[in-house]
C-alpha cells in the first residue's frame, strides 16, 4: 500500500530518500528553498515546491497532517532544521523523521518535536526509505545489491498457517531466518511452526520477492 511523504530539503540525503521512496510507489512531495534543486526533483517525485519550511503560512498550506511521514532532511543549517521540525509538529504532523549531524543536534531535535532522528548517509537513507515506505516492514539490513534481511509483520494470510503449509521458500523465494515474539527469539524455526498475528519475522530475500510476498 502506497504511503505519503513530505520531504523538506533536497540535498544529498533528501534526494536519495525521495528517489527511493518514489521508486517504491509512494507519493512524495519535496520542498526546498533552492529553485534548481526543486526543478531537478520534479523528474523523480510526485510533486515539488519552492518554499521556506520555517514560514508558518507556507507550512500550513501544505496540510502536513495529511502525510504519513514528514522528513526533515536539512543538513547544512541546524537552526532551520530545528525550526522546521517544531513547526511541522505544531501543525499536526503525524510522524517527524529528522536528520542530524551531531549528538547535540539530535538531542535538541528530539526535545522539540522529532519522533526519530538519524545521522544521514546514502545507505541510511535507503534503509529508512524501505522501512517507512513499505507497510509491515520494521527494519532492513542490506547484504548486497540484491539481497537483504527484513524484519516484517506476519502477513495476514499466514496467520494460523505453518511454514510448510505456506510453502514460503518455493513460492516466494524467501527464507524465514527467525521469529520474534516479545522477548523470545526463535532462530531457524521448524517447518511446522504456526504463525500468529503478534509475531515478527526476520526473512532473507530480494526486494522484488518481498514485495510479491507482502501483497
Amino acid at each position: 500500500m502506497a504511503r505519503s511523504f513530505l520531504i523538506v530539503g533536497l540535498g544529498r540525503f533528501g534526494k536519495h530518500m525521495a528517489k527511493s521512496l518514489t521508486k517504491q510507489g509512494n507519493e512524495v512531495l519535496a520542498i526546498d528553498i533552492n529553485e534548481d534543486r526543486v526543478n531537478s526533483a520534479l523528474k523523480y517525485v510526485t510533486d515539488a515546491q519552492i518554499g521556506d519550511a520555517t514560514d508558518p503560512q507556507f507550512v500550513e498550506e501544505l496540510g502536513v497532517n495529511n502525510f504519513d511521514v514528514c522528513i526533515v532532511a536539512i543538513g547544512d543549517n541546524f537552526q532551520s532544521s530545528l525550526e522546521t521540525t517544531c513547526l511541522l509538529k505544531e501543525m499536526g504532523a503525524k510522524y517527524v523523521f529528522a536528520r542530524a549531524n551531531r549528538d547535540i543536534h539530535k538531542k535538541f531535535l528530539l526535545r522539540n518535536g522529532a519522533d526519530e532522528v538519524i545521522y544521514a548517509e546514502r545507505e541510511t537513507a535507503e534503509r529508512f526509505a524501505i522501512r517507512f515506505g513499505s507497510a509491515g516492514v520494521f527494519d532492513y539490513f542490506k547484504l548486497s545489491d540484491d539481497y537483504a534481511i527484513y524484519e516484517i509483520s506476519v502477513p495476514e494470510s499466514w496467520v494460523g498457517k505453518t511454514i510448510i503449509e505456506k510453502n514460503i521458500r518455493q513460492k516466494f523465494n524467501i527464507n524465514v531466518l527467525a521469529i520474534k515474539y516479545e522477548t523470545q527469539f526463535d532462530a531457524l524455526p521448524a517447518p511446522d511452526h504456526r504463525f500468529t498475528a503478534d509475531e515478527k519475522l526476520l526473512v532473507l530475500g530480494t526486494k522484488e520477492a518481498l514485495k510479491k510476498m507482502m501483497k
